[in-house]
């Protein structure tokens, strides 16, 4: 709505501009069609200025400051320059060199300012950060989600669930790269994209969770690897990642970016088990030592029953004997309570 008032003022002031013409001394002996030609000209002109205004979608706030910039130090400079010159240039104010000394000198300066920044406008940004990041660190930190997090899809459990309470940010390159996987020829690549991006419709439909897709603003690192990119947006960005990649959790310790592994919250949300806790289990299979059965929780944890491999297919009530915490999961170790257990069908 504010984009439309301003494209109206804009039209206005023009049109302001062209009645300041027909009223001025000038036009006052033209010829009748003048008028309208200015007319029409001064409403034309802020038209098509807004016409190509609204067709370039995808603007980069970097080049846009570098030009901005990169006028107003030329300009400044060409009167810098001007006044330093005066002493040598000629006296008569009609001398050509006075007419157009100032425009060739400001043509001149200004071109080589803005191309000066535009080529270091890498660099530039970080003189001014704030110009370019001003929309994107406000509010809490926000959680940058990289591919394995999505294609994971625990996140929007736990995005659901109120965990995060900051917004979502995923990197442009994420999306290609899940677009791309989804459109792969290999099968397992194509079903893990199409997962990814449904996960990511999830997200986006649920009013309750924010989420933004943000391009990335480093463009010399397109070719980069993803993790190295994910960790630098992350920095710039003063979010933390979201990931289930422990080699982006390496990396980002070493760049000192927060970052959270999915795999740890799950870790850490299982429940814990002390000697004498009953639980009720169905036992699946053998165990690797004689008289052993194995069974799983609803979330996955192992249960190892001593002396449970004559009850293999029932619903057994046992007792924690100890547990064990391994780089695959936690193990528990349990007996059977005889006179609880039953049979299951």
């Amino acid at each position: 709505m504010a984009l439309i008032i301003l494209r109206a003022l804009f039209v206005a002031v023009s049109v302001g501009i062209a009645v300041l013409i027909f009223s001025s001394h000038s036009l006052r002996e033209a010829a009748e069609w003048v008028p309208w030609a200015v007319l029409a000209g001064m409403v034309l002109l802020p038209l098509t200025v807004i016409g190509v205004d609204a067709s370039i979608r995808s603007k980069d706030l970097t080049v846009i400051t570098a030009v901005y910039f990169g006028l107003l130090v030329g300009a400044f400079l060409t009167y810098i320059a001007l006044l330093a010159l005066t002493p040598i240039l000629p006296a008569n104010p009609r001398s050509p060199v006075l007419l157009w000394l100032p425009l060739i000198l400001g043509m001149i300066l200004c071109y080589v300012c803005t191309s000066l920044l535009l080529q270091t406008r890498n660099d530039f940004r970080f003189l001014i950060p704030y110009v370019e990041f001003a929309r994107n660190v406000q509010g809490l930190r926000p959680n940058l989600l990289d591919a394995s997090a999505i294609v994971d899809g625990r996140i929007a459990e736990l995005a659901e669930a109120g965990i995060f309470e900051s917004r979502f940010v995923v990197p442009s390159f994420v999306v290609d790269e899940l677009q791309s996987a989804a459109e792969s020829s290999d099968k397992q690549r194509r079903l893990r994209g199409r997962r990814g991006l449904d996960i990511l419709t999830r997200l986006r439909v649920n009013s309750a969770i924010q989420i933004e897709v943000l391009r990335a603003t480093d463009k010399s690192d397109a070719q980069a690897p993803a993790e190295s990119r994910v960790v630098e947006m992350a920095s710039q960005l003063g979010g933390r990642i979201v990931t289930n990649d422990p080699n982006i959790v390496k990396l980002a310790a070493v760049r000192a970016v927060p970052a959270v592994n999915i795999n740890d919250i799950a870790v850490a949300l299982k429940p814990t088990f002390t000697p004498g806790d009953l639980l009720d289990v169905r036992l699946l299979k053998s165990g690797e030592e004689a008289g052993q059965a194995v069974g799983y929780l609803d979330d996955g944890t192992m249960i190892v029953v001593e002396g449970g491999r004559d009850q293999i297919g029932r619903m057994v009530n046992v007792s924690v004997t100890s547990t064990l915490q391994t780089t695959a999961g936690r193990l528990v170790f349990a007996r059977p309570e005889a006179s609880r257990s039953s049979a299951g069908g």
